[in-house]
């Protein structure tokens, strides 16, 4: 096939490096001979990251593979291995006598804490356990789960996976629409969620709308809630419960079997404002190895650390890096139910010195949010000296936001470990290990040891240092996604045809890789502009624009143009008290990239509309665009969809309300 349509284009350079500190490397869990041996033998490099588990049976074969050449593809990884992913999350830190160490550390938003023990999480799995299958749920059944960042969704994740039920974690700001789609997609028996949440200082009753998305669904038997608020609630007295009367007084002691390496364990959907989410199937030994070697290689995990991951626990990054990496590694961490502005904007900052936090990841989103609130400085009266590493996670960060993160939270000393990955790929991909890697603010650097990943062009070739392509994954790995739920063929469609001929893995995303063969992501492939063209990252032209002192945060997309097919539509949030001045932005992406990317329209906006992973929906700024050029026009503009699920569903229209002014 001849495929004619250009790649993106790459132009923004970053030429500053970090190298790791002596004394980091000299304590790293993880070392340069890592790489080679992972490249020697990678189906040896995972068995090895395997046994750091505890495993019931041993496997057989690391991997059985049947690449997308030969149709759907099918991978399985420690085939005949059978374990419990709760045992090793829990029961094996008890068992070593560890059980008076801290798990968790909960903050509720009201300011209410709470510390669980892994003696104290260990009773609470064994309660949770025995009351789903007083629930009648077996191995296989799906339990969808619609709560906050609570001590109970732990709990109830990891009792799932102690008895072998597949859970599917709902953001709990999600509409009814929403969870109803995974309810019925998923064939769900259970539905656990609570009276109410607590959002930006109220208290907000959301079991009506957990009714509403259950109203007449056969398959879900029971609707189980959590106390959370005290809010007066409707109440089925044929399906619903109480967790405190069908929990909390279950038997503190279960007796845990072992499942297949292979038994799902969680069903994860895609989320967005348009298009059908797909369920991602993760099961249970693949995924567990990749979670807990990752998170032990590239945040360097110590036993002393408190580990916070501020992400929704129905993110991707919170079952990796707040559920399983964590747990199975024996740590403490931190999980804040609230808002990072509640009830004010220095919330985090309290709760970092409050616990000591060591290790804290978030998203380039909340950091370039930071930007906006405080300035060059952080306010005064805080202490972040226990902070030893820094991690990013949700999209490329700016470089001018790494650079402001690493001097402002981490002292201009510590590692600032940028992760590339997905909610098909489990876990990392592409990350720097921080005792080895010299790191380049805006790049996740290399492809861990044990992940082919490189750069593509149209026919699958890899490309040169400094051309742009598509992010490809050559060889399966043990966290992959196994299949869509109940749609095998889209997961062949959406992730494999592209590149079928040669077995690989499409990410989406295009990306460029430079001369010491580091990876640039440049955004979603469907993010790109093209002017005239050129087809122009959106990342790099926010780049650029983060990069002026009065921009604090930018979101960048392609907007309709009769002479040039596309124009440059950049949405940008001040930094500071200083006014945008929209021709020194225009200067400045003409000085970093070149005219070509130069935004012909500027739009200064509150905020940016954001998934709960940190992601910038740039597709919606183009619909927002369009449909105010629609009202002047005076037609009726085309529905936005479903924005419920956004992290910041306002943000609509006080952009709509800013486009008008304009």
């Amino acid at each position: 096939m001849d495929v004619t349509e250009p790649m993106t284009e790459a132009r923004l350079v970053e030429a500053r490096t970090f190298p790791p500190s002596p004394s980091f490397a000299e304590r790293a869990n993880v070392t340069a001979e890592a790489y080679g041996r992972a490249a020697a033998d990678p189906e040896a490099f995972w068995e090895d990251a395997a046994r750091r588990l505890d495993w019931a049976q041993p496997w057989h074969t690391a991997l059985e593979w049947r690449p997308a050449t030969d149709g759907i593809p099918r991978a399985r990884w420690f085939e005949g291995g059978r374990l419990n992913v709760a045992v090793n999350c829990v029961d094996r830190h008890v068992d070593a006598g560890r059980g008076d160490k801290v798990a968790l550390r909960f903050e509720g938003e009201p300011g209410d804490r709470i510390t669980v023990t892994y003696a104290d999480l260990q009773r609470r799995v064994a309660q949770a356990a025995h009351a789903l299958t007083s629930l009648g749920i077996e191995p296989g059944d799906r339990v969808v789960v619609y709560l906050p960042v609570l001590i109970e969704t732990v709990v109830i994740a990891l009792a799932c996976a102690r008895i072998g039920a597949v859970h599917s974690l709902v953001f709990g700001g999600f509409s009814a629409d929403a969870l109803r789609f995974r309810l019925e997609d998923t064939h769900a028996k259970l539905l656990v969620t609570s009276d109410g949440q607590y959002r930006r200082g109220a208290a907000v009753e959301v079991k009506s709308t957990a009714d509403a998305a259950a109203s007449g669904l056969p398959h879900l038997e029971h609707v189980l809630v959590v106390r959370r608020t005290g809010s007066a609630v409707p109440w089925d007295e044929a399906r619903d419960r109480w967790w405190h009367d069908v929990v909390e007084t279950q038997p503190t002691q279960h007796d845990a079997q072992a499942f297949e390496a292979e038994h799902p364990l969680f069903v994860i959907y895609t989320s967005g404002t348009t298009g059908k989410p797909k369920g991602l199937v993760h099961t249970s030994g693949g995924y567990l190895t990749h979670a807990s070697w990752a998170h032990w290689a590239h945040f360097d995990a110590k036993p002393d650390d408190v580990h916070w991951c501020t992400a929704d626990l129905a993110w991707v990054t919170a079952h990796t890096y707040e559920i399983y990496g964590p747990l199975s590694n024996g740590l403490t961490q931190v999980i804040y139910e609230g808002t990072p502005d509640a009830p004010h904007r220095e919330r985090h900052l309290e709760i970092i010195e409050r616990y000591g936090v060591t290790v804290y990841y978030t998203a380039p989103t909340l950091i370039r949010t930071f930007m906006t609130w405080f300035g060059d400085d952080l306010p005064a009266g805080h202490d972040l000296s226990s902070i030893r590493l820094l991690g990013t996670v949700g999209e490329a960060i700016n470089p001018a936001a790494w650079v402001w993160f690493r001097k402002n939270f981490g002292r201009d000393a510590v590692p600032v470990v940028d992760t590339w990955w997905q909610s098909e790929t489990g876990a990392a991909m592409i990350a720097p290990l921080p005792g080895v890697t010299t790191l380049k603010p805006g790049s996740a650097s290399v492809p861990l040891p044990g992940i082919d990943a490189t750069v593509v062009d149209e026919r699958g070739r890899e490309v040169e240092p400094g051309r742009a392509g598509t992010l490809v994954v050559r060889r399966p790995w043990p966290g992959m996604a196994r299949t869509v739920w109940g749609d095998p063929d889209r997961y062949r469609s959406a992730y494999w045809a592209q590149h079928a001929d040669r077995g690989y893995y499409v990410a989406g995303d295009g990306a460029t890789r430079d001369a010491d063969g580091y990876i640039w992501i440049l955004g979603r492939l469907d993010d790109v502009v093209n002017v005239s063209g050129h087809r122009l990252s959106t990342i790099e032209i926010e780049s650029a624009l983060v990069a002026h002192d009065t921009v604090g945060e930018a979101g960048v997309t392609g907007v309709g143009d009769p002479v040039t097919g596309q124009a440059v539509a950049a949405f940008v949030v001040g930094a500071g008290r200083a006014d945008v001045d929209a021709a020194a932005l225009r200067a400045e992406v003409t000085r970093a990239i070149g005219p070509v990317a130069k935004p012909r329209h500027i739009v200064v906006v509150p905020d940016l509309p954001k998934t709960r992973s940190g992601k910038i929906l740039r597709r919606l700024l183009a619909q927002l665009w369009t449909a105010e050029q629609d009202r002047r026009a005076g037609r009726e503009p085309e529905p936005l969809g479903d924005t419920t699920s956004l992290q910041n569903p306002e943000a609509v229209e006080r952009i709509a309300a800013a486009l008008a002014a304009a």
